[in-house]
């Protein structure tokens, strides 16, 4: 009797992950990884202009304008370990798991993920927006006017481009929650 319900359950949990195969996992999997290399990408690569020209022209003496390089660059810094951290756990999980216990997997780790897309992310972009909401005083007395609006506009312009990434990654990856629940 027992033995008919574990079939009947092994039945029931083979059929819950029929619409995915191994090698579709491995594919989305790919996918959603090269995505967070992506973002690592950008985002490392505004952290280490930020310190470049907050050593060389920032930390001569503390003022508002170091505390929004500081603000702006550990929202950035936050962002990023936090991306490793899941990725490192994800490609470890997926060496170490079956197939049926990797898909089980993958729906806490997307659910995870919510928490960071949802919650700490909104967080990094105000901690960052507010950093270089600091700077632009500084920006507009040592700056001609023209160059001033050429760093508000294209600021801006990069902050919408970096926030349309983060929306459209985020929009893929509640696609991809949703298909692991079917």
């Amino acid at each position: 009797m027992e033995n008919d319900n574990l079939n009947k359950l092994w039945d029931n949990q083979a059929n819950e992950i029929s619409n995915f195969n191994p090698k579709d996992i491995i594919i989305k999997a790919k996918k959603q990884r090269n995505s967070q290399y992506i973002s690592i990408t950008v985002m490392s690569l505004t952290v280490i202009i930020l310190i470049i020209y907050a050593f060389y022209y920032a930390f001569n003496q503390w003022n508002t304008f170091n505390l929004g390089l500081i603000l702006m660059i550990s929202s950035l810094t936050l962002r990023i370990i936090l991306e490793f951290y899941s990725l490192y756990r994800k490609e470890k999980q997926l060496i170490s798991m079956a197939q049926k216990s990797y898909f089980a997997y993958l729906k806490k780790y997307y659910k995870a993920r919510q928490m960071i897309n949802f919650v700490i992310t909104p967080i990094c972009i105000a901690v960052y927006i507010f950093g270089f909401y600091l700077l632009l005083p500084y920006f507009k007395d040592y700056f001609s006017k023209g160059f001033y609006t050429y760093i508000l506009i294209s600021g801006v312009i990069s902050l919408i481009v970096v926030i349309a990434i983060i929306v459209k990654s985020t929009i893929k990856e509640q696609r991809y929650l949703k298909q692991l629940h079917k």
